[in-house]
């Protein structure tokens, strides 16, 4: 069984190139239009990886960490950022939240699978 991950972003273009990318490389793919969703999602199915983007309505992506990290299902679960945000503050407020990594957009599908891989397997 391929693990699943849940992409949480609120544009559906950058949601289908992941899901496209994670999809080639033999993964199941959730996907979430932002934070609000994305909770609900990660709560309905236990999921192997959780990769958010930073800026979206409702609940943005540190939030979404902070409250993941919160439920005892998530303590461990990585959680990469996908963001275009770059700014040495905001990834170390996205540490501090408890990503376990940061890729900026826009990505390459190669480093994408790259650091999925590397988190889990």
């Amino acid at each position: 069984m391929s693990k699943t991950i849940l992409t949480v972003d609120d544009s559906a273009a950058i949601r289908q190139m992941v899901s496209f990318t994670l999809k080639g490389a033999g993964y199941g793919v959730l996907e979430a239009a932002d934070g609000n969703d994305g909770l609900a999602k990660a709560k309905a199915s236990g999921v192997a990886l959780v990769i958010t983007d930073q800026n979206m309505p409702g609940m943005d992506g540190i939030t979404l960490i902070k409250t993941l990290r919160g439920l005892p299902s998530y303590k461990a679960t990585p959680i990469l950022m996908l963001t275009t945000e770059s700014s040495d503050a905001m990834k170390s407020q996205g540490r501090a939240a408890g990503a376990t990594g940061w890729i900026i957009k826009p990505f390459d599908p190669v480093k994408l699978l790259e650091v999925v891989k590397k988190v889990i397997g």
